[in-house]
C-alpha cells in the first residue's frame, strides 16, 4: 500500500485501475488522497463543482471495495473518483450549466456518458466549472465564478472544459470528460498541458437533448494526462446508443500496444499555420507549434507549410459558422429568454448569440449549410494529400482571468467574442477528429499551448495512434508539474 497521498495521484488512470484491481491500493485510499489533494488546491483553482460530501464518497469507495474482497469488478475505473463537466446531466447534482435562471434545477436522467462512466466503475464526486451554458473560451460564469489556470492562477484556464483540464493538470482526477463546440475540449488542454481529444461526429452518443437531427456541432470526449487514458476513456464513451439516432454504430477499440516515434516516419502533416495571415495570432504561438511539428519531422514525418490552395475560402467558412452558431446556440436559449430578469441575468455573450439569430431565415441557414458542404469537400482534398491537418490549438496566450474575451489580437479587432478562436471551427464544421497535444511554454516559460491535429473522416483511431507516437517525443513537456500552492 501507498502511503503518500501525492505518490497515489500521480499515477496515471490505468496505474490506478490497475492497482486497485491487484489489491495494493484501496479504493479508499484513491478517494482518501483525491479528496486531500482537492481541498489543497480547489479553493484557489475553482476546478471542481457541486462537491459531495467526503463521507458519503468514501462510503461509496468502500462499497467498490467489497465488491473487489467478493472477486466482483465493474469495469477500468472501478473505485476512481471523476466529476462530470457541467454541461452534462447527472443524477444527484444540480444542472446548472453555470446560469443563474438554472440554479438548483435537479436532473431527471444522467446523460450517456454520465451512464457509461458510472457503469464502468466510477465514483462521481462532482462536476467540472464551465462558462455559462458552455459559451466561449474562458471559464466563469454568476454562479461559480472564474476557473483558474493550473500553471498560472492569475490568466483563463480556456473553456468551456476548463474546469476538467485544470483538475487534470493538478491531479484533481485521473481523467476527465468535456464537449467541444468551439474548442472546448482542445483550447483548456493546450492552455493546461494535457490531451483533449473532439471525436469524429457521432463518435459519443448524446442524449438527453431536446433536437437531434441538426445539433451536431457541439461532441461530447475526453481529456487525460496521457494518450492511453484519452484513448480508454473513449472507448468507454463511444458506441451506439439507440437513443441517439445521429451516433455512429462502431465504437473505438484501445490498441493492445502503442507506436513509437519512429512510426512518425513518413507521416504526412499539413500545416496550415496562420492561414496565410487570415487568423490573427499573438507572437510565439506559431513559433512554439512549429518547434512540436519539429519533433515529429527529427524522425521522418514530413511536414508542408500550406499558405494557399486549401480550397476554401476563410473567410467565408466563419461567415458560415456563425450562421450556425446562432442557430444552434439561440434554440437552447429560447427557453430561458422567456423567464423572469433573463435579460438582466444572461451573460452579454449569451443574448448576443440569441439576438444575432432573431429574424434568421431558412433560405440563410441553407446557403450557410450549402457553404458548409462545399468546405467539407475541400478538406476531403487536402486529406486525400496528407495523413493529418496541423494548426495551433488557440489563437492567443492566456489571458488576464478579469478579461472576458480578447478583443484584439497583434493589433487586429475581434469583433465577435469567439474570434479568437476561429481555429477549431475547421473540424468542427467538416464533423473531423481534432486531438490538442501539448506543444511547448511561450516565452516566460509560464504558459502552455497545444498544437492541434485535425484527422481523416472518422479516423479516430488513426489520429490517437499519431498522438501517442508523437507523446513519445515530449517527455520533457510531460514531465513539468504547475506550481503548487504555497
Amino acid at each position: 500500500m501507498q502511503s503518500n497521498p501525492d505518490d497515489i495521484t500521480r499515477l496515471t488512470a490505468q496505474a490506478l485501475s490497475s492497482a486497485i484491481h491487484a489489491r495494493t491500493l484501496s479504493c479508499r485510499e484513491v478517494m482518501q488522497a483525491t479528496l486531500a489533494r482537492i481541498h489543497r488546491f480547489n479553493p484557489g483553482y475553482n476546478a471542481l463543482i457541486h462537491l459531495a460530501a467526503d463521507e458519503d464518497l468514501l462510503a461509496q469507495a468502500d462499497a467498490r471495495d467489497a465488491q473487489l474482497a467478493r472477486g466482483e469488478s465493474m469495469g477500468w475505473l472501478h473505485g476512481l473518483p471523476h466529476a462530470i463537466k457541467n454541461t452534462a446531466h447527472v443524477l444527484g447534482f444540480p444542472s446548472d450549466f453555470g446560469c443563474p435562471l438554472l440554479q438548483g434545477v435537479m436532473p431527471q436522467h444522467d446523460q450517456i456518458i454520465a451512464e457509461r462512466i458510472k457503469a464502468a466503475g466510477a465514483i462521481i464526486i462532482g462536476k467540472t466549472n464551465i462558462p455559462e451554458l458552455g459559451l466561449g473560451s474562458h471559464t466563469f460564469n454568476k454562479i461559480h465564478g472564474t476557473t483558474r489556470n493550473a500553471w498560472d492562477p492569475s490568466v483563463s484556464a480556456g473553456g468551456s472544459s476548463g474546469g476538467a483540464a485544470v483538475a487534470l493538470a493538478h491531479r484533481l482526477l485521473p481523467v476527465a470528460d468535456g464537449s467541444d463546440f468551439m474548442g472546448s475540449l482542445r483550447n483548456p488542454a493546450g492552455w493546461n498541458n494535457v490531451f483533449g481529444l473532439r471525436p469524429s461526429q457521432g463518435r459519443v452518443p448524446r442524449w438527453p437533448r431536446a433536437e437531434f437531427w441538426l445539433h451536431q456541432l457541439a461532441i461530447e470526449g475526453p481529456m487525460a494526462r496521457n494518450v492511453h487514458d484519452l484513448a480508454q476513456l473513449l472507448a468507454t464513451q463511444s458506441g451506439a446508443d439507440p437513443r441517439d439516432p445521429m451516433a455512429l454504430s462502431a465504437g473505438y477499440a484501445v490498441p493492445e500496444r502503442w507506436p513509437e516515434a519512429s512510426s512518425l516516419k513518413g507521416l504526412r502533416i499539413g500545416w496550415l499555420g496562420s492561414l496565410n495571415g487570415h487568423l490573427a495570432l499573438e507572437t510565439g504561438v506559431l513559433d512554439v507549434c512549429e518547434q512540436a511539428l519539429s519533433r515529429m519531422t527529427a524522425v521522418g514525418a514530413v511536414v508542408e507549410p500550406l499558405s494557399s490552395g486549401w480550397g476554401f475560402e476563410p473567410e467565408a467558412v466563419w461567415e458560415a459558422w456563425l450562421v450556425w452558431r446562432r442557430a444552434l446556440t439561440a434554440q437552447n436559449v429560447h427557453g430561458l429568454i422567456k423567464l423572469p430578469r433573463a435579460r438582466e441575468l444572461l451573460e452579454a455573450k449569451t443574448l448576443w448569440e440569441y439576438d444575432q439569430a432573431e429574424g434568421l431565415l431558412y433560405t440563410e441557414f441553407e446557403r450557410a449549410s450549402e457553404v458548409r458542404s462545399t468546405f467539407y469537400n475541400a478538406m476531403l482534398r487536402l486529406l486525400s494529400r496528407f495523413d493529418v491537418l496541423a494548426l495551433p490549438v488557440t489563437q492567443v496566450w492566456p489571458f488576464p482571468v478579469e478579461q472576458a474575451w480578447p478583443t484584439q489580437i497583434a493589433g487586429r479587432t475581434m469583433d465577435t467574442y469567439h474570434r479568437w478562436m476561429e481555429c477549431t471551427i475547421y473540424a468542427t464544421m467538416a464533423g473531423l477528429p481534432a486531438i490538442s497535444v501539448p506543444a511547448g511554454f511561450d516565452a516566460s516559460d509560464r504558459w502552455p499551448m497545444g498544437l492541434q491535429l485535425v484527422g481523416q473522416p472518422q479516423g479516430d483511431a488513426a489520429l490517437l495512434q499519431v498522438a501517442a507516437a508523437y507523446e513519445t517525443t515530449i517527455a520533457d513537456l510531460l514531465d513539468r508539474r504547475p506550481p503548487e500552492p504555497s
